[in-house]
């Protein structure tokens, strides 16, 4: 293998994060809030279940738009390792193999519950053991990239806050009131967002190269 073969492209890598994070974002708000409530978030179960009785063609609609959302996951994870390499290759490696577990729970979940081997109550439990491993790759994202030379640590910062939003979110029914919970929604929705649009405007902060051996 030459040594032009050997070399991966962190920069055309945090161009495939940013714009797989912009085309997620879009694709999520359209699922949850026009297609199918409470499919995608931890949501309501209950309504859920109602809206898969009385709402089939917005059901089959909402499994593609979720499948789709997560193999943008996917990919983003592989191309997260490459962006993050550079710096510290064990929590690349790291915050790939947790959002790719994330993924592939709940793409298994999701075709569980299409071919009815689980309900949709079912489902909102194997939902939220997935978002625990989310919730632990936004974080370790952020402690990558604060820990990175190469990116802003506010950002990292913003990453490691969001993961402790989404552990609100999860399981705040036990920590606060819930009429506050929208208040954690915020940082939890953005923190992704504006790392892809960091890649995108400030790729050339990124490493241009890095061997793969």
């Amino acid at each position: 293998m030459t040594a032009t073969a050997a070399e991966t492209s962190p920069r055309k890598a945090a161009i495939v994060v940013g714009i797989a994070i912009l085309a997620m974002f879009v694709l999520a708000i359209v699922v949850d809030e026009f297609v199918l409530p409470n499919f995608i978030g931890p949501g309501d179960t209950a309504a859920l279940a109602r809206d898969m009785e009385v709402k089939e063609a917005r059901f089959g609609l909402g499994v593609i738009g979720y499948l789709l959302i997560l193999i943008l996951d996917a990919v983003i994870a592989l191309a997260l390792y490459v962006i993050l390499k550079p710096a510290n290759k064990i929590l690349a490696s790291l915050t790939a193999v947790l959002r790719l577990l994330y993924a592939a729970i709940l793409v298994i979940s999701v075709l569980a519950l299409v071919l009815r081997f689980i309900d949709a109550y079912s489902y909102g439990t194997v939902k939220l053991i997935g978002y625990v491993f989310f919730t632990a790759h936004i974080f370790v994202l952020g402690y990558a990239v604060f820990k990175s030379a190469y990116m802003p640590r506010s950002l990292g910062v913003l990453l490691i806050i969001a993961s402790l939003c989404y552990v609100v979110l999860l399981f705040g029914s036990s920590m606060v009131p819930e009429k506050l919970l929208p208040i954690f929604v915020v940082p939890a929705a953005l923190a992704e967002l504006l790392l892809g649009i960091w890649l995108l405007w400030k790729r050339a902060k990124i490493p241009a190269t890095i061997s793969s051996s």
